[in-house]
């Protein structure tokens, strides 16, 4: 099976022009999807200091948008959808660097090191650090894991792969 390579030697401005709008255009359907999933999540109002809501968010924040990538690279063979794993990443480096910038105080997250801070932000979904107001688990987690999982799905949409 020969797979094609993308590269951008020989490519004329318009065509990078192109790669780059689909870019962002995938990662905003990425994100959208996301917004959806979140959205129908809070339709049944759960308790935001368990486990279990945050669990599924997680869930949900990377099945629903591998679903909707594959759905989207099935019907338009676009490539460039499978990149999107990128976006998830520059994210989450930049949210990391932010959160390793702000003050910790008084409460939870007080004599937190960076790597406690890192970790109690992104990843500890029962005793989180309180910084970026909560919502650490939503931006630095489920958007870039949602933009992962995009991009899985858009690699298995395409039909260069389902051979």
């Amino acid at each position: 099976m020969a797979i094609k390579q993308d590269i951008t030697q020989g490519k004329s401005l318009g065509d990078l022009g192109r790669e780059a709008f689909w870019f962002l255009t995938h990662t905003l359907i990425a994100v959208l999807v996301l917004g959806l999933a979140i959205g129908g999540m809070s339709m049944t109002h759960p308790d935001p200091d368990t486990t279990a809501p945050k669990l599924l968010g997680t869930v949900l924040a990377f099945l629903v948008p591998m679903i909707g990538g594959f759905i989207i690279a099935k019907a338009q063979q676009n490539v460039i959808a499978r990149y999107i794993w990128i976006s998830g990443l520059l994210l989450f480096s930049v949210v990391c660097v932010w959160v390793l910038d702000l003050p910790t105080g008084n409460g939870l997250c007080e004599h937190c090191g960076a790597v406690e801070k890192l970790t109690r932000t992104f990843f500890d979904i029962s005793n989180g650090s309180g910084l970026m107001g909560g919502d650490g688990l939503l931006v630095g987690t489920w958007t870039p894991l949602a933009m992962i999982g995009y991009s899985i799905g858009a690699r298995f949409g395409l039909d260069e792969y389902s051979e």
